[in-house]
């Protein structure tokens, strides 16, 4: 319908204002229809199969966000895409719902059965996720499309074995993929390059290059990315033909009004102060992330919180695959509130080291060694923990794009969150330059004050300072020890070994206590009113910090309902039962 039509229908009286006052109303008219048709579009305007619109709804997704919007018409259509849109956007969905229907239709009209997609991340734990949302949304369809992760995978026979069996899809690392491209590549229509400005930093080049010289001379591809570096284009260039470029959003993090973020310019002590009563005043509140340097903060800066009773879990790239996909289910199960993590690949490449012995006699230090860390691993990038209220930077990024992807752990899709960071007098150019930054991208004064007096937190400072000197260098080992013990006892591949040599198993079991920390009073945990500061006194904040356990549902032995009543009596009747 045209605007002269409009206006014709809409009658206006003479006049120039009356006029203006017409055309006005119907712009925004249309204005008003085209915004209804946007909130309209809902993912069966695509023409997807009915298995998968069922599994999409089971997974709870009302409509697709806007990199969804326009890459999976795009996909459907069969174009090289180059996409670039911020964390958290819905970039594994917007891929992986074309490929799931394209293999649909495909086993529609052939019998072939082969690896139609590969899916290359730079991290294991985004190649589990990114299986966990393909496998959800094969749901409906799982004997049609069968989806395989080798980032778990570590000996190669085993992985041709799994490979024997033909999957649909097949996701890892590109050293994970590379040894087996001579039975991948014959028959593969898909690749997808998942966090793609990662994979050449983490050192995958050389892979990369030997795994799309294997490809077939025709495929579709699609490449994924929060940032566009010079890695990307280069990329572009190695596996992409003819690409249709979608860069949706010119800032990398959400507005104001989906994500506050504030800054607390303090020294290093307190940064603990300030953590420990943020927590126990219950200041933040939700699931948080709270990111440090390295991994020995990890473990000491869970130690110094568990003392005044706030579970935490952590997570780092020393720790095994295994632990850490079982960390991120955890504290996505809602396990633990709080989670402290570290990422030596988004932090600038810094080296983990030994402490310096403090307490050598002759003032030495040990010599320094290097701890063996997972290339593959990555904490602050891709992975989707799920509604993570809020972002706290304990030891400041060292780089934007750090702190960028950072952040993005929170105000995912279209939930709300808050990111405050800290920042030592050592740290606040790093500061200054991701405000600058920010500012540039999004306009105005996005990185507020957090406004705290810490004069009112003496009581909280004292407390903090003993338990400080408790948490020394040797608590720290015990609890890195503590850690390997459990994965030892939780290993699959000891199973039958303690089940030959029970005795082994046991002395594992009843071993001395580790992590101890040697704290005067066990009151720490709660917070007299006394040390609350005025104007926060009368909240609730009393209540004791726990990890959440899942509910037992099991009767207590000494209750017997009706029904057990008679499923006994029935039991206990031999002609019943016929238990003899």
């Amino acid at each position: 319908m045209g605007l002269k039509r409009k206006l014709k229908e809409s009658k206006p009286k003479k006049g120039k204002k009356d006029v203006a006052e017409a055309i006005g109303s119907v712009l925004k008219k249309e204005e008003d229809e085209s915004v209804t048709a946007e909130a309209s579009m809902t993912f069966s305007s695509f023409g997807l199969d009915d298995r998968l619109l069922k599994a999409i709804a089971d997974v709870g997704w009302e409509r697709p966000t806007l990199i969804q919007e326009q890459l999976i018409p795009l996909a459907l259509e069969g174009k090289d895409i180059v996409a670039r849109a911020r964390t958290g956007s819905g970039k594994t969905a917007a891929f992986a719902v074309p490929i799931i229907q394209k293999i649909l239709e495909r086993k529609a009209t052939s019998n072939v059965q082969c690896v139609r997609a590969l899916i290359m991340t730079p991290t294991k734990e985004l190649s589990t996720q990114v299986t966990s949302h393909m496998t959800s949304l094969c749901s409906a369809c799982s004997m049609e499309v069968r989806v395989l992760d080798f980032s778990a995978v570590k000996d190669v026979k085993t992985q041709k074995a799994l490979l024997a069996d033909l999957p649909d899809v097949v996701v890892g690392t590109p050293s994970k993929l590379l040894p087996h491209m001579d039975a991948l590549g014959k028959q593969v229509e898909f690749l997808v390059m998942d966090e793609a400005d990662l994979l050449f930093s983490f050192g995958y080049e050389q892979d990369i290059r030997q795994i799309i010289a294997s490809l077939p001379s025709t495929y579709q591809a699609v490449l994924t990315s929060a940032t566009m570096t010079d890695d990307v284009k280069a990329l572009k260039k190695l596996a992409l033909h003819n690409a249709v470029t979608l860069k949706l959003e010119e800032a990398q993090l959400p507005g104001a009004a989906q994500l506050a973020q504030y800054h607390i310019r303090c020294e290093e002590e307190d940064k603990f102060v300030l953590i420990y009563a943020l927590f126990k005043l219950r200041l933040i509140k939700g699931k948080t992330i709270v990111f440090v340097a390295n991994t020995d903060r990890c473990y000491r800066l869970r130690l110094y919180l568990e003392q005044f009773g706030i579970p935490t879990c952590v997570l780092n790239s020393e720790m095994p695959v295994n632990s850490r996909c079982h960390i991120v289910h955890q504290f996505n199960e809602g396990r633990y509130d709080y989670m402290v993590a570290s990422d030596v690949a988004d932090m600038g490449g810094h080296e983990l080291e030994e402490a310096t012995d403090a307490a050598d006699g002759a003032g030495k230090s040990k010599k320094k060694k290097r701890r063996k860390e997972d290339k593959e691993s990555g904490v602050s990038r891709g992975i989707d923990f799920h509604r993570v209220a809020n972002v706290v930077n304990f030891d400041f990024p060292s780089t934007v794009d750090a702190y960028i992807h950072r952040v993005g752990r929170t105000a995912r899709g279209w939930n709300k969150g808050t990111a405050l960071s800290f920042a030592t007098p050592k740290e606040g150019h790093l500061l200054d330059e991701v405000t600058r930054v920010l500012s540039e991208q999004m306009g105005g004064d996005i990185m507020k004050q957090y406004e705290f007096r810490m004069e009112e937190l003496d009581g909280f400072r004292y407390r903090a300072r003993d338990v400080m000197k408790a948490v020394t260098t040797s608590a720290v080992r015990e609890a890195r020890l503590a850690e390997i013990k459990a994965e030892v006892l939780r290993s699959k591949k000891l199973e039958g070994y303690f089940a030959q040599n029970p005795r082994e198993q046991a002395a594992l079991l009843h071993d001395k206590s580790l992590h101890s920390v040697n704290v005067h009073s066990v009151a720490i945990k709660d917070v007299p009113d006394y040390i609350v500061p005025p104007t926060l006194r009368g909240l609730n904040y009393g209540a004791p910090l726990v990890a959440k356990k899942k509910k037992n549902r099991n009767f207590s032995k000494t209750h017997v309902t009706p029904t057990q009543k008679r499923y006994q009596k029935k039991k206990g009747d031999p002609l019943q039962s016929f238990a003899f």
